[in-house]
């Protein structure tokens, strides 16, 4: 719908009222989005409708006055600095980037082609270069790069791409310490990180995880938490959790549920409490059943949870919970639950909470509830889910275990939402809705600061320990927080929560298994089949050390001491000598193909050995070889240049003193495949052998593969070679189509082939002034074969179903005539060969009369005439490079038949085919290749 006015109101008073700022914004302005700055509340920014103007509106004085500023691009999102509270990027309609330095005052444009939601503020850690920013822009001819450039300066010459080479479309992900893309080869996806801002390196996954989809959860406490869909998967995902720098992951947990959001997002039932470092809640599917578990390790544990023993009822639960939805804060954790089943539903749908970190559970309602957290989760407001009109609320001061009913209006409403104030102490909430559908919005302000006649003592408090199941060691660390006395009616303020903490001895449940390590049900974490241990140290050099891993690793961020943490520990360990093992030679994209001419870059890795204290000889396969003495398997790689098509044998020999290794890899280098040409002759006899060529240019490319089709044949004939022969038992017009298959590039080419049993041929010629507007293009020669063949028929009579005429290649200007047996209707028999010559002997006569004409233009008429009879076939004489000397094959259709041009009339049954060779110039194209003659 169309929006045609908008309002705009202020509350200095938490709501108790408002007063409209239409005026100050413009009485004909029409907004569409509010901002407000995130490092600096007083500052907001108003966009106006895009349909309507390019403006927004600028308040430093949170709200009470704006200035407005016209724009000459449409906004589409804007992005605020987490620190600079006047830094802004923008996002236009068209996809640029903007950026401004004076919070939105003047705009700079940064970028073209810029993905959605694709750009970030650079951010770490150490905070270094603020002003940087990261953004996945498209190029020219349509590949997505990562590129990084300072926010008042991208030009080409300032601008950073840190990964190599291309990457997938909307793949770049920066959070935290950590950048990720995607780049699929092979028809895998494959993901590679950048932990601090340093070189991409390729996240590893158990070797047989096999993803095709990967979702990054979580990058918080230096780790990654990564959703990944394997390819035995489709509604569900697995939970993998790496090390610190992103690069190993290991499970963490099998088969959680996931769903497709309103616009195409994919959902993943994962919960991350809040306030309680590594606890987590996930729905699993297990034997098509939807089961929640709860973890308190970030992973390392999970646990199935626990309904309560009885309802609110007092009857027994004899069902598990099934989170729909979660609400956490802190210990406290307030969910919608149903019952298990094959699919979740709503229809069983309650309310279940629970103040212990999700220890226990506990009923609150029977229906669907929002609930609200007031003065540090000390005061639960619960407002029923429902169609109707409403005006009771729901308030507990004891962690759920009463409720009171309060009436928040006098004329029921209908509910459209809920805002809490900023900030976890506040105890004032808004509600807004209709009164019926047709009247304006109402907001009711609820303020429950009344309720309370004290500010809560120290006395009011208890200590409470969070523990999982009676496990008080959680994540490495024993945490006790200050909790309010259920029976105590005190505001808290910003008083609770506080906490102590204080480690715990290292046990085996601080650490996870390593990558390439499973738990087994002994609780042993030991080496899966596909992994060899000793591969830690295959880039690892003679006199430095690498760690060797004990087969465990703590869990990032467990704050556990002594205990088994030095026997669990990767040990640092001296890097042994080793003979050359498991060479691989690669490509940096890992095809087996390059481009003639172009730089194609290999990489040699080693399994074991060092390659830095190798002697490493590569032998490109044409000629040409290189050897090093030191190189590394990380180093920007071995570049080479191909100057020739074809496959490569590419050996590489790596050797020490303790012993060698070598590997092979065969190249295929190509040249791209500009233009496919079907020769083949313009008529044939029944049931004599046909030659057919797919003339190629340029053409020599590399290695192809030829698809033939004949007619109306189903089925085709693949071939490896450019040139078939076939015959025709039918008379008529006959199509063949040849594909040619040129690594993914596919080129065609159609051709139509007259079939008879008997026909004659006349060689024609035209007069001199038609050389001088002879272009020698396919066009011309197709335009002129039909002017030709018009003046002949409009000469002798003749029906047009009898001529095909086609203009040859080159100079001087000549054309083939054929006269060809037809049949006008089915009973009737072919004309006889005396038939055949009468017509020529017509066309002859006509010739030498000079009756056959036609206007070139105003002013210039052309002669056609017969030239000499031979009865050679109709091939090119002269073995030149020169396009002028070589003869095209034409495929011109009228009436049903393809027009040609003839030698001489006499008749003949062509034991032989015709042979031509494509009009293309040599330097038309940018690939070294000498034409087929």
């Amino acid at each position: 719908d169309y929006i045609t006015e908008s309002s705009l109101w202020r509350s200095t008073d938490y709501g108790t009222t408002y007063e409209k700022l239409n005026d100050k914004v413009g009485l004909k302005t029409i907004l569409s989005y509010l901002y407000v700055c995130p490092t600096n509340k007083r500052k907001i920014m108003l966009l106006t409708d895009p349909e309507v103007e390019s403006s927004l509106l600028i308040s430093s004085d949170e709200g009470a006055t704006y200035q407005k500023y016209r724009l000459n691009f449409y906004i589409h999102s804007l992005l605020f600095h987490p620190k600079q509270e006047d830094w802004i990027l923008a996002y236009s309609q068209d996809q640029k980037l903007f950026s401004s330095v004076e919070f939105g005052r003047r705009w700079l444009l940064l970028h073209e082609g810029v993905a959605p939601n694709r750009f970030y503020w650079s951010m770490m850690g150490s905070g270094r270069e603020p002003d940087l920013v990261h953004l996945e822009a498209k190029t020219v001819d349509g590949h997505a790069q990562y590129i990084t450039c300072k926010m008042q300066n991208c030009s080409e010459a300032t601008r950073s791409k840190p990964f190599p080479g291309y990457i997938d479309h909307n793949s770049l992900i920066v959070q935290d310490d950590y950048v990720f893309v995607q780049l699929t080869s092979g028809g895998r996806p494959h993901y590679y990180v950048s932990y601090r801002r340093n070189a991409f390196t390729q996240m590893k996954l158990p070797k047989y995880s096999l993803p095709k989809d990967m979702h990054v959860i979580s990058t918080d406490e230096s780790q990654v938490f990564a959703a990944v869909q394997e390819w035995n998967q489709n509604d569900t995902y697995n939970l993998y959790i790496s090390d610190t720098r992103g690069v190993y992951f290991t499970l963490a947990l099998e088969n959680v549920k996931s769903s497709q959001g309103l616009e195409g997002n994919v959902m993943i039932d994962l919960y991350e409490v809040a306030g309680i470092k590594g606890m987590f809640l996930a729905n699993k599917k297990i034997d098509n059943q939807v089961k929640t578990f709860i973890t308190y390790n970030k992973g390392r544990d999970w646990s199935l949870l626990q309904a309560p023993d009885t309802d609110l009822r007092g009857n027994p639960v004899h069902c598990l919970l099934v989170i729909l939805y979660l609400q956490k804060e802190n210990k406290y954790v307030y969910s919608r639950f149903g019952n298990i089943g094959t699919e979740l539903s709503d229809d069983d749908i309650s309310m279940f909470v629970s103040a212990d970190a999700g220890n226990t559970w506990r009923q609150i309602f029977e229906e669907e509830h929002s609930v609200l957290y007031l003065d540090q989760g000390g005061v639960l407001v619960a407002i029923k889910h429902t169609s109707l009109p409403i005006r009771h609320l729901w308030l507990s001061f004891d962690e759920g275990k009463s409720w009171s009913k309060y009436s928040f209006t006098s004329l029921p409403l209908f509910v459209d939402g809920v805002l809490g104030e900023p900030g976890e102490e506040t105890l004032i909430m808004t509600v807004f809705g209709h009164f019926s559908h047709r009247s304006e919005w109402q907001l009711v302000k609820i303020d429950y600061k009344s309720i309370f006649d004290r500010r809560c003592a120290e006395e009011d408090y208890r200590p409470w320990q969070l523990h999982s199941q009676g496990e008080a060691c959680i994540m490495g660390a024993k945490r006790i927080y200050r909790k309010r006395k259920s029976e105590k009616k005190c505001m808290q303020g910003k008083y609770a929560g506080a906490m102590t903490s204080e480690p715990c001895v290292c046990t085996e449940a601080d650490f996870d298994c390593d990558y390439g390590y499973e738990r087994h049900s002994n609780g042993q974490c030991l080496p899966a089949f596909w992994y060899n241990p000793s591969s830690l140290s295959k880039d690892c050099s003679i006199g430095q050390s690498y760690l060797n891993s004990t087969g465990y690793r703590k869990v990032v961020s467990n704050n556990c001491t002594d205990g088994v943490r030095e026997q669990y520990t990767a040990k640092p360990q001296q890097c042994p000598g080793k003979a050359p093992q498991g060479l691989r030679i690669i490509t940096t994209d890992g095809k087996l193909t390059a481009e003639q001419g172009h730089n194609v870059t290999f990489l040699v890795q080693l399994e074991e050995g060092d390659l830095q204290r190798s002697l490493i000889q590569v032998d490109f396969g044409d000629g040409i070889a290189v050897s090093y003495a030191n190189l590394s398997s990380t180093e920007d790689g071995i570049k080479h240049i191909y100057q020739n098509v074809g496959i490569f044998r590419v050996t590489v020999l790596v050797e020490n003193s303790l012993g060698s290794d070598n590997a092979v890899l065969y190249l295929h280098v190509t040249c791209p495949l500009e233009h496919v040409h079907l020769s083949l002759p313009f008529v044939t006899t029944k049931n004599k052998e046909v030659n057919a060529t797919a003339v190629l240019w340029p053409s020599q490319v590399g290695t192809l593969t030829y698809v033939w089709w004949f007619g109306n044949n189903t089925e085709p004939l693949i071939t490896l070679e450019g040139s078939i022969t076939f015959t025709f038992s039918v008379e008529g017009m006959n199509t063949i189509t040849v594909q040619v298959s040129a690594g993914n590039i596919i080129l065609q080419d159609t051709k139509t082939i007259a079939v008879y049993e008997q026909f004659q041929s006349l060689r024609l010629s035209f007069s001199p002034n038609l050389d001088d507007y002879n272009p020698d293009i396919p066009e011309w020669r197709r335009d002129i074969s039909r002017v030709v063949k018009r003046a002949l028929v409009e000469a002798t009579g003749i029906s047009s179903k009898h001529i095909l005429v086609a203009v040859l290649p080159g100079l001087p200007t000549s054309a083939e005539l054929f006269i060809l047996p037809y049949q006008d209707a089915p009973a009737e028999n072919k004309r006889k060969t005396e038939d055949l010559e009468q017509i020529s002997e017509i066309l002859v006569q006509k010739l030498k009369q000079n009756f056959v004409h036609f206007d070139l233009k105003p002013g210039v008429r052309i002669l056609v005439h017969a030239a000499h009879l031979t009865a050679a076939p109709l091939v090119d004489p002269t073995p030149s490079h020169s396009g002028s000397a070589m003869l095209m094959l034409l495929s011109v259709v009228f009436v049903g038949l393809a027009v040609f041009v003839i030698y001489k009339f006499k008749r003949y049954d062509l034991p032989w085919a015709i042979s031509f060779s494509p009009l293309f110039q040599p330097g038309d194209v940018h690939c070294s290749a000498s034409l087929v003659r």
